[in-house]
């Protein structure tokens, strides 16, 4: 029997949320936020976090620094439920990564210090750890750097032990999008947005991108903001409308999708309910501050998720 439902390696930091601020920010003056959040970030954090927070079993591998906030990032997870026994504290000066987001009216700044982040590397990892499982979850490929190189071999051994793999690729801080056509053949299922979605299909027109994308995996799955989510599998194509509710804050809605649609794939639910339960999760962290602080509150979670289900 597997140890876990889902292994995940990647980034592990926090993300610092500034609310309030005005819309352009002139040089050498001293401005004021009306609000704040310093949470749990990174997307690879984000869906390990919300999994376990629906019962899912989690096993993390990640490194930190020899911080304070490395230190939080990790109890955080640990908290929940995620198994975090095979994070790496990297010695020296490099700290654990940042993300400071700017939120605005419909649109954020986002500005991350990587640190540990590009430290992840094969070294790092315990296979056997990652393998037993029965499912592995990859996300932020363009910011995995050290892992960027190994990850084709990586999928294949993971596959050959009878996981499946789903990607996630997050945006590409350096805005090229490439290196994805040789991993994407490696893996179950992968999980962009509709912007991601276009960028790395090469078109603007998401129609074009799903098809193209489609022929690349056996199943792809695009989030559609306000529009819900859709999934392709072979000739079966299924779509699912948006969760409607107060919009506090963005920031992770996505990877708390992906925590919902893979908590059900991995209970063997059908496209539908999949998709389903991914809106569901991804309207729910954007009723409070931050990817994982809905999920931290017990009652209402529990209460919104008995609500939309």
């Amino acid at each position: 029997m597997a140890r876990f439902d889902v292994t995940i390696a990647g980034e592990l930091n926090l993300d610092l949320i500034l609310y309030g601020l005005p819309e352009t920010l002139p040089p050498e003056r001293e401005l004021l936020a009306d609000d704040m959040m310093l949470t749990l970030g990174s997307s690879s954090a984000i869906v390990a976090h919300n999994l376990a927070s629906l019962g899912s079993k989690v096993g993390f591998v990640s490194c930190i620094g020899n911080d304070q906030f490395g230190q939080m990032a990790l109890e955080r997870l640990s908290a929940i439920g995620v198994n975090v026994a095979t994070v790496t504290r990297v010695s020296g000066s490099v700290k654990t990564g940042l993300t400071v987001l700017l939120q605005r009216n419909g649109w954020r700044n986002i500005l991350t210090y990587p640190g540990t982040i590009f430290d992840l590397k094969p070294e790092y990892l315990d296979f056997d750890y990652l393998a037993s499982s029965r499912h592995f979850h990859f996300s932020s490929y363009y910011l995995q750097r050290g892992m960027q190189p190994h990850i084709v071999e990586l999928f294949k051994k993971l596959r050959s032990k009878g996981l499946t793999i789903s990607l996630d690729c997050n945006d590409d801080p350096d805005d090229h999008w490439a290196g994805l056509e040789e991993v994407l053949p490696h893996v179950d299922m992968f999980l962009p947005n509709e912007r991601e979605a276009t960028k790395i299909a090469g078109t603007e027109n998401i129609e074009a991108a799903i098809d193209k994308l489609a022929a690349m995996v056996p199943l792809l799955v695009v989030k559609l903001g306000s529009k819900g989510a859709m999934a392709r599998r072979g000739k079966e194509s299924v779509s699912s409308p948006a969760v409607q509710v107060e919009l506090i804050d963005p920031v992770g809605a996505g990877d708390s999708f992906d925590a919902g649609f893979l908590h059900e794939y991995l209970r063997g639910s059908d496209l539908a309910t999949c998709l389903k339960s991914g809106n569901i999760t991804g309207a729910l962290s954007v009723t409070r501050p931050g990817g994982t602080e809905a999920f931290r509150d017990a009652g209402h979670r529990d209460s919104f998720l008995k609500k939309h289900r």
